[in-house]
């Protein structure tokens, strides 16, 4: 798997770019800087498949349309419950100033606990990851040992839970039963900050211990 994270927006959101080796690829939580991700894409001479979504804030989903819109494929994720943040888009602009967005769905939700989502030449399980965000999910690929989990667990910290959809307790869990279930090789690319490994937050991250 090639990987280009590519931080967008001020919020410095890391936004994933994955392709194989015959060029086929997804993009991973666009937050912004549309035209930044369109040459990105583009020079590297990429044939984009899809466009995946762990969660509905703004900051991860904010050139998700400009996107779909350039390069005609369809927007995957995340799941149904985060309709009230798609919903809600408009008023979460409003609310951090960064951009003017309009609400908008996904072509399709991603419900279905444990599905295997085959894009651009690489098998993702589907986990549901709720607490920082409702219908938060993560794009778990195995044979790569790569978790694309959005803003659930950090380097040493966790997602925020003060915001709409957001459980504190739920988070937690999140964590402890699902993410910690993972190989501890296992390397997470989060929404921010540097990658990490199950096996070190498990060691170090205190707010988990």
């Amino acid at each position: 798997m090639n990987i280009d994270i590519i931080p967008v927006t001020p919020f410095q959101q890391n936004c994933s770019l994955i392709w194989n080796d015959e060029k086929k690829a997804a993009i991973i939580d666009p937050g912004g800087d549309a035209p930044k991700l369109i040459k990105r894409i583009e020079q590297h001479g990429l044939d984009l498949q899809a466009i995946l979504l762990t969660h509905g804030h703004l900051d991860h989903v904010g050139a998700a349309e400009k996107l779909k819109q350039h390069f005609q494929v369809d927007i995957l994720g995340s799941h149904s419950l985060d309709k009230i943040l798609f919903d809600s888009l408009p008023q979460q602009s409003r609310q951090f100033g960064l951009f003017e967005i309009s609400a908008f769905a996904p072509d399709r939700w991603l419900d279905t606990e444990g599905e295997i989502l085959n894009i651009a030449g690489f098998s993702f399980e589907i986990l549901h990851l709720p607490g920082h965000a409702p219908g938060h999910i993560g794009f778990i690929e195995h044979q790569e040992g790569i978790a694309f989990t959005g803003d659930v667990l950090f380097k040493q910290g966790i997602g925020r839970t003060d915001l709409l959809g957001g459980n504190h307790a739920q988070l937690i869990d999140t964590i402890k039963q699902k993410m910690f279930k993972l190989p501890d090789d296992m390397v997470v690319l989060p929404g921010h900050g540097p990658h990490t490994t199950i096996g070190q937050e498990k060691l170090n991250n205190p707010f988990v211990k």
